[in-house]
């Protein structure tokens, strides 16, 4: 009987192996669509691919043309469709062509994940029919999008605060400078929402609701001096901005002097967007690595990711004076467990006139020990040199920077650290020049 034993354990492992290619077979077939499917290559001229089809459930049609005329095309790991699987963030580099500018590098953005571009969709069923899935085009109708219609002369602080961001507490003023500056219409300049067609007004409303960096980039283009990536268009789902360079991470073991020049920088744009001429006050709310980028030519530090700015009106808040407008408000240091976390009151950005929350921001997320990314510690200015280390300014600078021990103690060190590392900047240019 023993002598049979073996004969059944091989029968037996002959009709599993038998079932696991029937299992794998049946399997196969019912995805034969998608095993084809990442195989296919992107292509930015399939109109489902950039989601135009899901207009004006979309982020604008003004780069459409070139799309569809081959003008803008991927880079070589972008075609491949497989390997969307690890572009989670759905950021894509490109080529785009013009006859008289020749070839450049562009950045192509979907604005949010695959999840979360699913989500707007189930969220404008909902606001239209209650239900998670509809008719997605027929829904845009049936939204606020739509029903803010032309015979509304301005988009009002009342009718988008808190949508995001960028209007968690809108000016008039403001909203006026969204409106006028929109680049995904043909009549741009005019401030009245009589001017945009219902498509165009549809898309800029869903727009801010869902992801209002293209129109952050767009109201305070590079163009003027602000320090953001450049806006050039849309089509669908898919935004072009230009490419800045390499992201700032890349820069972590830089040669010193490089750092010291990019950590000025950084400190200068965060005292730009506290402190300008425009009297609006941009609060980056996310800060890391990630969201800057450095020019390969110039050096400059760009920011990249625009998504959560905040935006004050510091001329609206002096009019408005709500309680303790005029006290200076300071940003509170808190140990995280997380990767570039921050601490931070959205009411109190928006009804203070003085802010340290932009150096709070750099100082912690960036510079400092406390700055923590990709399993390092130690920040963009770790591992100074000896006579640095030794001379101990530089680290009581970042220390006050980022947990103040004073009393408005980091508002005197964000300005005196900006002086120090001008002057150490100087230094080492003027060294390189002899």
């Amino acid at each position: 009987m023993l002598r049979f034993l073996p004969l059944k354990l091989g029968r037996l492992y002959r009709c599993l192996k038998l079932l696991l290619v029937l299992g794998l077979s049946v399997i196969l077939l019912m995805n034969t669509h998608n095993l084809f499917a990442s195989f296919q290559k992107n292509e930015l001229t399939d109109r489902r691919f950039i989601n135009l089809n899901k207009c004006p459930a979309c982020f604008g049609t003004s780069w459409c043309r070139k799309f569809m005329n081959g003008q803008v095309s991927f880079e070589t790991w972008g075609r491949l469709r497989f390997l969307d699987v690890f572009n989670v963030k759905n950021v894509y580099f490109a080529q785009y062509g013009e006859p008289r500018e020749g070839t450049r590098r562009v950045v192509l953005k979907r604005l949010g994940s695959n999840q979360e571009l699913a989500e707007i969709d189930q969220k404008i069923c909902k606001r239209a029919t209650g239900r998670p899935r509809c008719d997605l085009i027929q829904a845009m109708y049936k939204t606020e999008f739509a029903r803010i219609n032309g015979d509304v002369r301005l988009l009002t602080p009342g009718v988008v605060e808190g949508w995001s961001d960028l209007v968690h507490c809108p000016s008039q003023r403001l909203l006026d400078r969204v409106v006028r500056r929109y680049a995904e219409t043909k009549d741009s300049g005019s401030f009245l929402l009589k001017n945009l067609k219902d498509t165009e007004r549809m898309q800029l409303l869903m727009t801010l609701a869902f992801n209002p960096e293209p129109l952050v980039l767009q109201s305070f283009p590079s163009d003027e001096g602000w320090p953001f990536a450049k806006y050039l268009g849309a089509c669908g789902r898919m935004v072009a901005v230009n490419y800045v360079g390499e992201e700032l991470w890349s820069f972590y073991n830089a040669p010193w002097e490089k750092r010291v020049d990019l950590a000025r920088q950084l400190m200068d744009i965060a005292e730009q967007l506290t402190n300008n001429d425009f009297d609006f006050a941009l609060y980056l709310l996310d800060v890391s690595f990630d969201n800057f980028a450095v020019g390969p030519r110039d050096g400059k530090v760009i920011i990249v990711d625009a998504e959560n700015v905040l935006v004050a009106d510091k001329r609206q808040i002096k009019q408005d004076k709500p309680e303790n407008y005029d006290v200076w408000y300071e940003s509170r240091f808190e140990e995280c467990d997380r990767e570039a976390c921050l601490s931070f009151s959205k009411e109190a950005l928006c009804s203070r006139v003085t802010v340290d929350h932009n150096y709070y921001a750099v100082c912690q997320n960036l510079l400092s020990q406390y700055a923590t990314w990709r399993g390092t510690t130690g920040g963009l200015l770790h591992d100074p040199p000896a006579h640095i280390a030794k001379d101990g300014q530089l680290e009581a600078l970042l220390d006050e920077c980022t947990k103040p021990k004073k009393r408005y103690g980091r508002f005197q060190a964000a300005k005196e650290l900006r002086e120090y590392l001008t002057r150490l900047s100087a230094a080492s240019s003027s060294a390189m020049a002899r």
